[in-house]
């Protein structure tokens, strides 16, 4: 990797035959917008230390109404697992980042919480503080994706049909454009 600089904080190397390639442990910052087609990004987002907490009709329902009103990004198809949830997301408003954006709504969802229950969250309803994304480049991509995430409550043993697993939803409908 001549000729570009990364930080040591960021990377950690692994080993290919005689050749160390970088490996990251944190995404990039930002989505390349492209506007000839739909930007739509699959967004992963962790609790913090896995702490499994995301599965239960109250927090699904506290993030859709704030997914519903953080409309900065778009909300799509979603699925919620027991430490980490799947979205399709996709801008709104080009000038607030999907970092900028998920901070925001980290946020909303505590204050939400508090408005609904009338107290503050359990304390291990936490998000780790990043989210990892990655722009689909096509609209069969999208297809394809989303039924993976949803084949992910099977693989872990915590239903037996995509038809079974509860805690998944659509908040708006993403329509690919382009190619």
């Amino acid at each position: 990797m001549v000729g570009r600089a990364y930080p040591r904080a960021v990377l950690e190397f692994v080993t290919d035959s005689d050749k160390k390639l970088p490996l990251r442990q944190n995404p990039a910052a930002g989505v390349h917008i492209n506007l000839i087609q739909s930007s739509i990004v699959l967004l992963t987002v962790t609790t913090k230390l896995r702490k499994p907490w995301l599965a239960n009709k109250r927090v699904q329902e506290i993030l859709h109404n704030t997914w519903a009103e953080s409309t900065a990004w778009l909300v799509g198809d979603y699925l919620l697992m027991p430490d980490h949830f799947h979205c399709f997301c996709a801008p709104r408003n080009l000038e607030i980042t999907i970092e900028k954006w998920i901070s925001y709504w980290k946020r909303e969802f505590t204050l939400n919480h508090k408005r609904l229950a009338g107290t503050l969250a359990p304390p291990e309803w936490k998000f780790q503080s990043r989210g990892w994304h990655h722009r689909l480049r096509n609209g069969e991509n999208y297809s394809e994706k989303w039924l993976y995430v949803q084949e992910n409550p099977i693989r872990k043993k915590l239903c037996k049909g995509i038809e079974d697993w509860p805690f998944k939803g659509k908040v708006f409908d993403l329509i690919w454009t382009g190619k």
